[in-house]
């Protein structure tokens, strides 16, 4: 048990925090806690903002948070992983909906790691025979995402042209709170029209100006019946090449060709759930 404890340990290396946190006096907790780095490191947040230091304080899973996993009620409502992120982040003054996806994602990979280990046993299709392979990830391999820090800033907001209207926008960096909005968006449009909307839910919570008007009204009128799919595909490619997250790959060996491809990590519901 030791050994797997310290294994775990040395697995999320690169994610946990050389330095002792210097935003609030250390602090002692009746559970065992790491202290994690964050792929924004800090940069998105106002220096008000206790996230704003670049590293956050978690809680180690204990069977409360097994409890929390296995919720039929949770996982019924699909929410038992934002319980468990509410339980396990344990940073004094933090807002878990101000958390950047990518840095809530590096919260949730060390918080699986150091419960169960590096190993992940997951099936894939092969992208070349079509056939089911399991297959094991080091998760301890996962590396936070190399990008430009110069482009962030700690309002979170940021200018865009898009390329064939050339009309400019603004967008933010999407948090944990604004995902939350979007999913209830996205279950009204598919109980009051019996359709999806995913993309168009997405920009009206990330676009926050368009041609300088800021009004909400405005910004979604824009979203359905403006925004060309050129600049679409243009705003989330930059979108994508600026967030801080980690580089949530691996690398794959076909064992019927022998070649090797990089593939994006399954994450199932078994993420949580190693087999024994």
């Amino acid at each position: 048990m030791e050994q797997n404890a310290a294994e775990a340990k040395k697995a999320t290396r690169g994610l946990q925090s050389s330095e002792t946190p210097n935003y609030q006096p250390q602090q002692s907790f009746p559970f065992p806690t790491e202290v994690i780095s964050l792929p924004s490191k800090g940069l998105v947040y106002p220096e008000t903002n206790p996230l704003s230091k670049g590293e956050i304080t978690i809680k180690l899973m204990t069977a409360k948070e097994e409890d929390i996993l296995t919720s039929t009620n949770l996982i019924r409502k699909g929410i038992q992983l934002d319980k468990l992120l509410e339980s396990i982040v344990v940073e004094p003054g933090v807002d878990i909906n101000d958390l950047l996806i990518g840095d809530k994602n590096a919260i949730l990979v060390t918080s699986r790691i150091l419960a169960f280990g590096p190993d992940y046993n997951v099936t894939i299709n092969d992208p070349e025979e079509k056939e089911a392979v399991e297959t094991i990830v080091d998760l301890s391999k996962i590396k936070i995402k190399e990008i430009d820090e110069e482009l962030l800033n700690r309002n979170n907001e940021y200018q865009f042209t898009l390329p064939v209207s050339k009309l400019p926008i603004k967008f933010k960096l999407i948090t944990h709170g604004d995902e939350l909005s979007i999913n209830k968006d996205i279950e009204a449009s598919q109980k009051t029209f019996k359709t999806g909307n995913e993309i168009t839910a997405r920009y009206r919570r990330i676009i926050t100006e368009v041609e300088g008007n800021r009004d909400f009204g405005y910004i979604s009128n824009f979203v359905s019946n403006r925004l060309l799919a050129g600049d679409s595909k243009a705003l989330r490619k930059y979108i994508a090449s600026m967030t801080p997250d980690l580089d949530l790959t691996f690398e794959y060996t076909s064992p019927f060709t022998g070649e090797a491809e990089a593939l994006r990590i399954p994450f199932g519901v078994d993420f949580f759930y190693p087999a024994d």
